[in-house]
């Protein structure tokens, strides 16, 4: 049931009980398990708009983190077999694991079309014999994403050090809003010894540790309450450190130098997002997980002279790039790892280990 009214029935999956979260949905055909285990997902009931889930099962090698951030999951048919050589369980046994409640045999298509005409909204799973008005009741008594905070639900506690692979070429910082595995494992392999920070770190600890580089990860919610970003990624960019943001990062870039950002009427979750670099032409197909954005207007975005556009969502028009005139920051909107969805975009971390070797250069 959404928070409008409309409701949708099908057989409960995974765990028994309610859920309830914001509702959207994500285009991937595959790449579930890296869905349900996206931090920035936190918050939220799941839509796969693909007709048939979990017909390779699950594996730990395909998580993002350490457990899964979804509060509810919707498929239109969960597949009764996992025929996959890496699988180690079946889809509906990880959900019952991990306790969240999903169900399947949900028109899809129609929940996507109400969603992408209506808006992404609250909503919930629940058994079919409860009170309906009750229900709706409860989903509109629940908080809504703007507004909302959710990094600290997903940080760690503590600082955390992960080696290079190979031989070290560059101690890098990462402020963990909700980061993936897939993330860190592409800075490591390229040589970057990683210190991993909770979200609410003091910069002053940052700076302390003579890094290299700053990473400002992906994450769920609204950047705009996120505690002391703003402050901090100016404080490391006035010592001319390269600071490279994605997703949830990209926005809280904008937003610590003037800009401004605002919800999307239903956000862009899939692999096959395409965007314009406008530097070289070239489109890349991108993989997506946001509900807000920064805003921009023709080649400029409002309040942040100092940042320029770099790439453009060609479907909507959106931002999906920025980097500063000056200094060696730059950011994006999407999801460059591509964990799950296409590799076009993995350059972006072969540009973020040229700017910090220019730096150590100079």
């Amino acid at each position: 049931m959404l928070e409008d009214g409309a409701a949708f029935r099908g057989r409960s999956i995974g765990a028994p009980g309610a859920a309830f979260g914001e509702v959207v949905f994500t285009t991937n055909l595959s790449g579930y398990q890296e869905v349900l285990t996206d931090p920035s997902y936190a918050g939220q009931i799941v839509v796969m708009t693909a007709p048939q889930i979990g017909n390779y099962g699950v594996t730990p090698e395909d998580e993002e983190s350490l457990q899964p951030w979804v509060t509810g999951f919707v498929v239109r048919e969960l597949s009764p077999i996992a025929s996959n050589w890496r699988a180690h369980d079946s889809l509906d046994a990880y959900l019952r694991a991990w306790k969240i409640a999903a169900i399947e045999g949900v028109d899809t298509r129609a929940v996507t079309r109400h969603i992408r005409s209506e808006g992404a909204m609250r909503g919930a799973i629940a058994p079919a014999d409860l009170d309906l008005d009750g229900l709706l009741k409860q989903i509109q008594a629940q908080p809504s994403m703007t507004g909302l905070d959710l990094t600290g639900v997903v940080t760690p506690k503590e600082p955390y050090t992960l080696p290079a692979q190979g031989q070290r070429r560059y101690r890098v910082a990462v402020y963990d809003f909700g980061v993936k595995r897939r993330s860190l494992s592409l800075l490591t392999r390229r040589g970057c010894e990683l210190v991993v920070f909770p979200s609410t770190t003091p910069v002053s600890e940052v700076l302390d540790g003579d890094f290299d580089g700053v990473f400002l990860s992906n994450g769920p919610g609204d950047p705009a309450p996120v505690p002391g970003a703003r402050e901090a990624i100016r404080t490391i960019a006035g010592r001319d450190i390269p600071i490279f943001g994605i997703c949830l990062g990209h926005q809280l870039l904008g937003l610590a130098f003037g800009g401004e950002t605002y919800k999307l009427p239903y956000g862009h979750r899939g692999g096959n997002h395409p965007v314009r670099n406008l530097v070289t032409g070239q489109v890349e197909i991108t993989s997506q997980n946001h509900g807000f954005a920064v805003r921009a207007e023709a080649d400029a975005i409002p309040g942040a002279p100092e940042l320029v556009p770099t790439h453009v969502n060609l479907n909507d028009g959106t931002l999906e790039g920025l980097r500063h005139t000056r200094l060696p920051i730059f950011g994006v909107q999407y999801h460059p790892e591509g964990a799950p969805g296409p590799h076009d975009s993995r350059y972006l971390f072969d540009r973020f280990m040229e700017a910090i070797a220019a730096r150590k250069r100079a």
